[in-house]
């Protein structure tokens, strides 16, 4: 149930008849893992906390860089040598005591994912790098939770929705290995990314609209345009298709 504060902190939200009062204890109830506490994980975060989701899971192992400030919005000068969960936990609880954040300062893996998605109901790609996220895409598919991805990299970036069983996973469009690099980018283009990832994940928690499923959504802030793109499962995929059976 919504107390009072609550009830003041939304009432636009609940304004909204996509949204109204049994949307918003419907985002209350819902607790997301954010893999990633960097430049998409800090927005998606944010608004995410903004709007009322009612738990936050952040893992992530590293450890605030002055390089890191000019993208990630929840870590500032005071905080470089603090785990970003630690640094962006205090931030996001100083600006909504109502949401429970969890700080998880470890690994990302095969091994370390069942406990830390252990009673999540969605799952927020806001990783850098394809090694890690094909570990996470491979829990989705296992544990049956949604998962949001993100990327950017330079002006650019991307976002999908990916609901297993109905969706191409994101192993489906990528084959081999895509090699990890440190990436130029604008301090922009994660804020734009994650927040068009939370707006997919409020959407897809009270129902409203239409998700991003099977279509891949570009931004090219240098060109300021999106760009659509249609995604079928790859029926050979060896994380959803018959290449991991």
């Amino acid at each position: 149930m919504l107390n009072q504060e609550e009830l003041q902190r939304y009432d636009r939200q609940i304004l909204l008849p996509e949204i109204g009062r049994q949307g918003q204890e419907k985002l209350k109830a819902t607790k997301a893992l954010i893999a990633g506490a960097g430049g998409l994980g800090s927005s998606v975060a944010l608004y995410l906390a903004a709007a009322g989701i009612g738990g936050l899971r952040l893992v992530d192992h590293d450890v605030v860089d002055r390089s890191n400030l000019n993208r990630q919005v929840l870590h500032w000068e005071g905080d470089i040598q603090t785990a970003k969960v630690v640094s962006a936990q205090k931030k996001i609880q100083s600006f909504n005591p109502e949401v429970s954040v969890e700080p998880r300062e470890t690994i990302i893996s095969e091994e370390t994912l069942p406990q830390l998605v252990e009673g999540c109901h969605i799952l927020v790609d806001a990783l850098d790098n394809f090694s890690t996220r094909y570990v996470l895409n491979k829990r989705s598919l296992d544990s049956q939770l949604p998962l949001f991805h993100g990327a950017i990299s330079r002006f650019e970036g991307e976002v999908t929705t990916i609901i297993p069983g109905r969706t191409a996973c994101l192993r489906c469009r990528y084959k081999g290995f895509v090699p990890e690099e440190t990436f130029p980018v604008i301090g922009v283009a994660p804020g734009i990314i994650g927040n068009l990832q939370a707006c997919e994940v409020i959407k897809y928690i009270v129902e409203a609209g239409e998700l991003l499923l099977n279509r891949l959504m570009r931004y090219d802030g240098l060109k300021q345009r999106f760009t659509e793109f249609s995604i079928k499962p790859n029926p050979y995929c060896d994380h959803c298709g018959q290449g991991g059976s």
